[in-house]
């Protein structure tokens, strides 16, 4: 059975997690469902509410550093639609 980290600093790992570009936040959770082995990307997904799928494309991400075909680029955030 897989171990998770205690609660305060799941607390840390999301805050910061959130503060990250969407680019960094798949690789930062890549690195952390690694960090975990078996379980791990269940286990990440769940506490950052992302994706399973996109803590895969955060794995190939990181495969491809150091080069980084997306260097630089950074998608804006959209504003809210009007009704």
């Amino acid at each position: 059975m897989m171990v998770g980290y205690e609660r305060p600093v799941e607390v840390r790992m999301v805050n910061f997690y959130h503060s990250l570009s969407e680019k960094d936040r798949r690789r930062y959770a890549a690195i952390e469902a690694e960090k975990l082995g078996h379980g791990g990307v269940t286990y990440v997904a769940t506490l950052f509410g992302c994706d399973p799928e996109t803590i895969r494309r955060g794995h190939e991400d990181l495969q491809q550093l150091p080069q980084d075909t997306a260097e630089g680029r950074v998608r804006k955030k959209g504003r809210p639609q009007e009704s």
